[in-house]
């Protein structure tokens, strides 16, 4: 199948996101018009935005000032993922260096009330923890003050209503966190969230009075609930998502509108109400947003409406303006698609399949407009993470494939999010393998299908999800027809040995400790089973990748390069942990599908 459209213009479907409502109304959001993500501004509905910064890197998130007519954005370079904090004048549009240490990441944690202040965490001190800074407006670079010196993995949930605390997050692992309160007079920091085992405690925010703190957890539960967490310690459910989980939540706090989703299924449910009480809502109307996929609210000033951004499988991401009580919905930006039609973008249907151990494995499968029985090629893509979940959302690649006749089909192996606590820690550490099992049952779903060609399965992932490729060929090297590797791990020893420090013990949580399961690791590093590997093979990495760094790359493109398949490798030098510039995308993605053509 020939399609209408080149690879290029489905690179250059755009998305507009990351809102943010300044207090006189006015919209802040990204979009990647230029082929990078940079800050756009809207007055009105519908009209075309103004753009505020012009830089070849990609803007990380953006936040209006409660006060003043400034924003604060966030930019790294070349992908190192060291976030420096800007602001952006909306005036006069001068941009002010508010942090200017390069070499130091540093993690938004909100203006203060008054917006004379804003709080962050930096690792400055010691690449290996974060300490929290607070900094006036005005001032840059080593004029912040250090308010708290951090062991950690620590980041910031926001101030307090009279400004005189901030919520502090301690990262343990990817399922196990604490909250402290931190006073900024005496410096004092009170751990809220003692707790035994593991437990999330995610998208916390301070409540209307200050006192309470509202958050998502799975504290004696197996998916995760919005809680209250009141001034003595005592966790009261505000809902329930029952099976699923509810994932997010928004609370304005002057008035105690909030929206908060639940994941059903990898469907958005978003629910919108006000306080009633420390654990009652008065709902409002649920709003009708297209796509199936919501995130990213930001309240007006009077939260009588808030920004969300939605998208899904055929819906490229947009900001849409609900008014709260009603649910009416505007759409404000409109991010285009290159000219391709948006009624041939093709959805995906939900599916299941059962694994080698009776487990049922989801799944989201999309085929190709009046496939040919027997005869369609399938992409095999798998999300990174692991602790992560594939969710319908848009990708222009992804339509590419389809409209050239590929069907795509993309499972959420165990270990996954969105399934609850459990499932969740069906790949822990030993256990690792048991996904890539998975992998093979999903081909084997997918060799029974009527429309699949059994001999034209592609196996294709990034990061966590470059592992399971890389697993996925040398453990069943007779499924695949080809491999797409994206700054993926390919030895989990050398990995874990460079990875970035300030995260390797998250890491080591997940995959195992080099002090204790080194020889396991070594057991399945795809790299010492190379030899394995009979599909040709295309690996793509960023240069200045700090969580895979780009030896991982480098190392299983030599090992498999001694086996007589063809192998090919791209290396981008102003790129990280995957390709964020649309020209990388389009010359790294042009040779993986004449690669495709060829080999499959």
């Amino acid at each position: 199948m020939t399609a209408q459209f080149s690879l290029e213009r489905y690179l250059n479907v755009r998305s507009a996101y990351g809102a943010s409502l300044s207090a006189d109304g006015t919209l802040a959001f990204l979009m990647d018009t230029t082929g990078t993500s940079q800050v756009w501004t809207l007055d009105e509905p519908g009209r075309w935005p103004r753009q505020r910064t012009f830089d070849e890197e990609s803007v990380g998130f953006v936040s209006w000032s409660p006060e003043r007519p400034e924003l604060v954005f966030s930019m790294d370079e070349g992908g190192n993922e060291r976030a420096q904090l800007f602001r952006l004048d909306a005036e006069s549009g001068e941009i002010h260096h508010l942090t200017d240490m390069p070499e130091a990441k540093h993690r938004w944690g909100g203006w203060s009330h008054d917006g004379d202040r804003v709080a962050f965490a930096s690792n400055r001190r010691d690449e290996s923890v974060f300490d929290v800074y607070v900094q006036g407006r005005e001032e840059r670079g080593t004029d912040a003050e250090r308010v708290y010196e951090g062991d950690g993995w620590l980041s910031l949930a926001g101030w307090s209503p009279d400004d005189d605390r901030l919520l502090v997050v301690e990262s343990h692992s990817s399922f196990d966190q604490d909250l402290y309160s931190l006073d900024l007079d005496t410096r004092e920091l009170t751990h809220l969230t003692p707790h035994d085992g593991e437990v999330r405690y995610q998208s916390a925010c301070w409540g209307p009075d200050g006192d309470g703190i509202y958050l998502v957890t799975d504290s004696d539960a197996d998916t995760l609930y919005l809680a209250c967490l009141d001034a003595e310690g005592e966790l009261e459910t505000v809902a329930d998502g029952g099976d699923w989980n509810v994932d997010g939540v928004a609370l304005d706090e002057e008035s105690g509108r909030l929206a908060y989703s639940r994941n059903v299924d990898g469907y958005t449910e978003l629910a919108v109400g006000e306080l009633d009480g420390p654990t009652e809502i008065r709902e409002f109307p649920e709003p009708d947003l297209p796509g199936g996929l919501a995130g990213g609210v930001s309240w007006s000033d009077d939260a009588d409406r808030f920004a969300v951004t939605a998208t899904g499988r055929a819906d490229n991401a947009n900001v849409y303006v609900v008014e709260t009580e009603t649910g009416e919905t505007t759409r404000w930006t409109h991010a285009p698609t290159a000219g391709i039609p948006r009624e041939s973008f093709v959805g995906s249907e939900l599916v299941r399949f059962e694994s080698f151990d009776g487990l049922e494995i989801p799944a989201f499968f999309s085929l190709p407009e009046d496939p040919t029985p027997g005869e369609t090629p399938v992409i095999v893509d798998v999300h990174g993470g692991p602790e992560s979940q594939r969710r319908p959302s848009f990708s222009g690649l992804t339509q590419y494939f389809l409209s050239r006749g590929y069907a795509v089909f993309e499972p959420n192996v165990r270990g996954s999010t969105g399934y609850g606590k459990a499932y969740t820690h069906l790949d822990d550490v030993e256990k690792r393998m048991d996904s890539v099992r998975d992998l093979r049952a999903g081909a084997e779903w997918l060799v029974d299908h009527e429309a699949v060609d059994p001999d034209r399965l592609v196996v294709e992932g990034g990061s966590y999800g470059g592992f399971m490729v890389l697993a996925a060929l040398t453990e069943y090297p007779d499924l695949w027809a080809a491999g797409v590797d994206v700054v993926g791990i390919a030895n989990f020893v050398t990995f874990l040995e460079n990875t970035g420090s300030w995260r390797r013990a998250i890491r080591e949580a997940e995959y195992g400790s080099l002090e204790e399961d080194r020889e396991f690791l070594e057991s399945i590093s795809p790299t010492n089973r190379a030899d394995r590997i009979e599909a040709p093979l295309f690996v793509i990495h960023g240069a200045n990748d700090p969580r895979v760094p780009v030896g991982e790359a480098e190392r299983i493109v030599e090992a498999a390069r001694g086996n007589d398949v063809p192998v090919e490798l791209r290396i981008y030098e102003d790129e990280g942990h995957g390709l964020s510039k649309r020209e990388n995308r389009i010359d790294a993605y042009t040779d993986v599908v004449a690669f495709l053509d060829e080999h499959v």
